[in-house]
């Protein structure tokens, strides 16, 4: 019913496992059985949901050009004096300080794969929008003490 990422774009037909299916894709409106009358009622709507789709990705692209126009975002934090941070830099932290700059960003769409960040200086992330749409962010982590 919807592009899923390293799973299946709309219209695909694909094998999972039961709990994966009963659990999330079912539940959540994204899949549905591969039955007779569910495939019918699918290209009945197929035209409308990849309208959905197209406007979803013509949003994150948007969403794209503007994240890449703020630059390199700064974050302040207190610093101890070898220049590792008082707890750390997470998600929350982040997609604050992008919202901040103007560009609405959920913590649920940066990824950091090494952790929460720990030490000041300059660390490249991505930020996930939608399948296939990623943006590269700099995040400058400054130390005040």
């Amino acid at each position: 019913m919807e592009n899923i990422e390293n799973l299946g774009t709309l219209g695909d037909k694909v094998t999972v496992k039961a709990g994966f299916a009963r659990n999330f894709l079912v539940p959540g409106g994204k899949a549905k059985p591969a039955t007779a009358a569910n495939l019918e009622a699918f290209e009945k709507q197929r035209a409308e949901l990849e309208k959905i789709a197209a406007e979803a990705l013509a949003v994150a692209q948007s969403r794209k050009d503007a994240i890449e126009a703020l630059g390199a975002i700064s974050i302040t934090a207190k610093v101890g004096s070898e220049g590792k941070l008082f707890g750390s830099i997470g998600t929350a932290d982040i997609s604050e300080a992008i919202t901040a700059a103007g560009a609405a960003v959920e913590k649920r769409e940066v990824r950091l794969p090494d952790g929460a960040i720990r030490n000041t200086g300059e660390h490249e992330l991505d930020i996930h929008l939608y399948t296939d749409v990623d943006v590269k962010v700099t995040v400058n982590i400054i130390g005040e003490e």
